[in-house]
């Protein structure tokens, strides 16, 4: 009978790496990988709208270009590194489903497939690879599950109780008396789960510059994969007593975390106050400011990047109160005129018929009146009235009433 803690024992390894489904095969390997694919692009998507760089769709389009050539990149590292698996059969270079990925060519290839489709989208690429670091996490730590259907990448033996059940027939020459052997490919699969919220948190905390959290994607992965490597008993090339995995992540490393200590060091390393990145609405650009990564409201500038106080809008006067004297400031002046009298307009001839006066009833000897011509100077003075006087000035006119 089978207890409890021997059932904790070890971590069994299933009996087929595929699922029969009537006629139909399944192989977990490739479904793992396409799984650990989705929920990347997935990820990723939602942190370029996150961003304001782009969008779900944008994000599906670049990984039409970009996942075929990290498949692509990843069978060539795998089949130029250990050539040797390959030599006596060539057809096997296409048995994809049998295992065999390097990361390493896959990232490289499907990174330069995806900057060239992001480009064309105009996806700025720095802010668009950083966007990407934990997704690519993400996909990993899934995708490395599939090594476990395929009794595959485990490391050396072990008594420790999440010891993996190897079978006979996938153990390596020289190893055929042990059971139980280190689960590798689980140890990298929880540090990508690890690292991939890691940087979810540091890009949301510490706002790094574009481009350094995919170095520090880097230099995550590799810190842990050159240790987990060195557990591994599969048949590899080797170079001064190192696998060429644990070379190609020691140098990623160096040149990763160099940078970002270089960076560090001269204050290079986060983002300034004036240089955050704001989440945008509408068509994602930067103009207008609605809200910061948290989600929080931004504040209207009060000052410009040099400090100074940025002036507050003031209304222009319109035409209409331009034209309109200020009658209580030219009464307080003194020596100054009086406003003239208003002159009443003759109404519009064109007028509404509404508004046009009926003529007064005309006396019976209006009809054959003729109106007489207006008296001239000489008859105003003869008369003893003063004649009207026109001053020099044409704008200055004095009535005399």
């Amino acid at each position: 009978m089978v207890t409890f803690a021997g059932a904790l024992a070890s971590i069994p390894s299933p009996g087929d790496g595929a699922i029969h489904l009537g006629s139909l095969q399944l192989r977990m390997y490739g479904l793992m990988i396409a799984l650990g694919v989705i929920a990347a692009v997935w990820l990723a998507g939602r942190r370029f709208e996150a961003k304001g760089i782009g969008t779900r769709d944008d994000m599906a389009s670049i990984a039409l270009w970009a996942v075929p050539a990290g498949v692509i990149g990843a069978r060539l590292y795998h089949v130029i590194t250990d050539w040797q698996l390959f030599r006596d059969d060539p057809l096997k270079i296409f048995a994809i489903w049998e295992g065999g990925l390097g990361i390493w060519g896959g990232v490289a290839l499907g990174l330069v497939a995806g900057l060239w489709a992001a480009k064309r989208r105009g996806i700025p690429l720095l802010p668009g690879i950083d966007a990407v670091a934990p997704a690519l996490a993400l996909a990993q730590a899934i995708g490395r599950i599939g090594n476990w259907w395929n009794q595959e990448l485990f490391g050396r033996p072990t008594d420790l109780p999440w010891g993996l059940e190897i079978s006979a027939e996938h153990r390596p020459a020289g190893y055929e008396q042990y059971s139980t052997f280190h689960p590798t490919f689980l140890y990298e699969s929880l540090w990508n789960l690890f690292l991939c919220g890691a940087l979810l948190w540091i890009d949301k905390r510490f706002r790094p510059r574009p481009g350094r959290l995919f170095l520090m994607y880097v230099a995550g992965y590799t810190a842990a994969r050159f240790f987990i490597e060195g557990l591994r008993i599969d048949d590899a090339n080797q170079i001064f007593g190192l696998r060429v995995n644990e070379w190609v992540s020691a140098l990623m490393f160096l040149f990763a975390a160099g940078w970002l200590v270089i960076d560090a060091v001269r204050g290079r390393l986060l983002l300034g106050a004036d240089e955050l990145l704001v989440v945008t609405v509408g068509d994602g650009s930067a103009d207008e400011p609605t809200a910061d990564l948290e989600g929080e409201p931004v504040d209207e500038p009060t000052a410009d990047l040099e400090g100074e106080p940025v002036d507050e809008p003031v209304d222009e006067p319109t035409d209409e109160a331009e034209a309109e004297p200020d009658n209580d400031e030219d009464a307080d002046e003194p020596g100054a005129d009086p406003p003239a009298d208003p002159v009443a307009e003759p109404p519009a001839a064109d007028e509404g018929p509404d508004n046009v006066a009926e003529p007064p009833a005309e006396p019976p000897e209006a009809a054959d009146s003729v109106a007489e011509p207006p008296a001239t100077a000489d008859e105003v003075a003869a008369d003893g009235a003063e004649p009207l006087k026109v001053a020099d000035d044409p704008d200055q006119v004095d009535e005399t009433t």
